[in-house]
């Protein structure tokens, strides 16, 4: 059986626009799963033409992909904003807490301010009309774009924090649980920027306490 593919269009932004709700954010976060660095929170409002754009999910793209259709998305967007959160507020507020904390900081700095929100499956504690569909950077052009700027902004991030902890890896999997990282942890220990939380690495010092 073929396997169905999925492109983004303007039909969740079109549910906000027939109500009035023309500057619709689009949200999306990227590292949510990652053992350590941050999770990076983007929101773009894009313009309403209801034109085809070139935005697609972040992850169903080559990283060279991603950087120009990145750059892309700064240049036509009316309005962006990405926020990181870092393992200590993880630490305070778990991930998902710490990953709505970062979507409301981008969401107040967006200048024009929304009038409506489409996010990846985060249900955002907002007064502003909210849809929240799963696969959402697949679905939607604002949410696509969003995830183009979480994704760059995140690898870039984390290449400049594998110069700072040399020997983990960061540049190659992101803070991601890749047999090379767990290598490393199990060489060098836990670095200030690992996840404490996080059962692996809970686990590991719970190992090094014994």
């Amino acid at each position: 059986m073929p396997v169905l593919t999925v492109s983004p269009d303007w039909s969740l932004e079109r549910q906000h626009w027939v109500r009035g709700y023309f500057r619709v954010a689009g949200v999306d976060e990227a590292g949510r799963g990652a053992w350590a660095g941050p999770v990076t929170v983007a929101a773009v409002i894009l313009p309403n033409t209801g034109q085809e754009l070139p935005f697609a999910d972040s992850k169903t793209l080559s990283a060279t992909q991603r950087e120009a259709l990145a750059d892309e998305v700064r240049r036509i967007a009316l309005a962006w904003a990405v926020e990181h959160a870092w393992p200590d507020e993880i630490e305070q507020l778990n991930i998902l807490g710490a990953t709505h904390a970062a979507a409301m900081r981008a969401l107040a700095v967006l200048n024009p301010e929304p009038q409506a929100l489409v996010t990846d499956h985060l249900r955002l504690r907002t007064d502003l009309p909210l849809l929240a569909p799963p696969r959402a950077d697949a679905l939607s052009y604002s949410v696509a774009a969003a995830s183009l700027l979480a994704k760059t902004e995140r690898d870039a991030l984390m290449i400049r924090l594998d110069r700072e902890y040399p020997g983990y890896g960061f540049a190659g999997h992101k803070g991601y649980g890749a047999p090379a990282h767990r290598a490393a942890l199990a060489e060098l220990g836990v670095s200030a920027v690992h996840r404490r939380g996080f059962r692996p690495i809970a686990a590991l010092l719970q190992e090094r306490l014994l």
